[in-house]
């Protein structure tokens, strides 16, 4: 009498908009590039130094392999410092609560009217990109870019940041490993980066996904 096999359970697909990041139960890491004069003392005194305009939008990134597309791994003119920022989920969470798309999309606005008046009074918006595997090359799925202005850029500078680390050796060092073709390598080096807690996630992004 043979044994009976127990049927392989496929892992469920992931749904197309998703915050994944780096997490704990108070904090969240996103990561932005900036030129070695901002990026080096943000890195060294764990706050934007004083060139760093509050009154211009700022745009942070959960995902680190989204960053790396962005920024070609920190070669590209004026991203040359990589950063990891950890900062509280309280904050995190209250510019999504304050944001609104930065397009116009017809599933979730009223009128392109309605969408415009929103977008001027949010301090915040969201964008949905496709993530990104090792190679850089698009996945089916998007994440999350979260761009802050006005009052949401001054918490973020002044009262969110819990630590600031420059992460540009790892950059490298993935990167090197990749144009090795050292896939697994570098994998191992990534970010862990788990759903943002799937009760806060589907509550804070229920008017920002199309």
């Amino acid at each position: 009498m043979s044994e009976a096999t127990t049927p392989r359970t496929m892992p469920a697909p992931e749904p197309k908009y998703r915050i994944r990041a780096y997490h704990t139960a108070s904090t969240i890491t996103v990561h932005q590039a900036y030129p070695p004069p901002i990026g080096l003392p943000a890195a060294r005194d764990g706050r934007f130094p004083g060139i760093w305009k509050r009154d211009r939008m700022t745009w942070i990134k959960p995902s680190f392999l989204w960053m790396m597309y962005r920024c070609g791994w920190g070669v590209k003119e004026g991203q040359e410092t990589v950063l990891a920022i950890e900062i509280s989920r309280a904050g995190f969470e209250w510019a999504l609560k304050h944001a609104c798309l930065s397009h116009y999309d017809a599933d979730v606005h009223a009128d392109r009217a309605a969408w415009q008046r929103e977008l001027k009074r949010s301090p915040a918006r969201v964008q949905w990109d496709p993530e990104r595997d090792v190679r850089l090359e698009a996945l089916p799925y998007r994440s999350l870019q979260l761009g802050l202005s006005g009052e949401a850029a001054r918490r973020y500078a002044d009262e969110w940041i819990v630590s600031v680390k420059d992460v540009t050796p790892l950059a490298r060092r993935i990167h090197g490993l990749v144009r090795d073709g050292e896939l697994a390598a570098a994998q191992e080096l990534l970010p862990v980066e788990t759903p943002y807690p799937a009760e806060v996630d589907g509550e804070l992004l229920r008017h920002l996904c199309p």
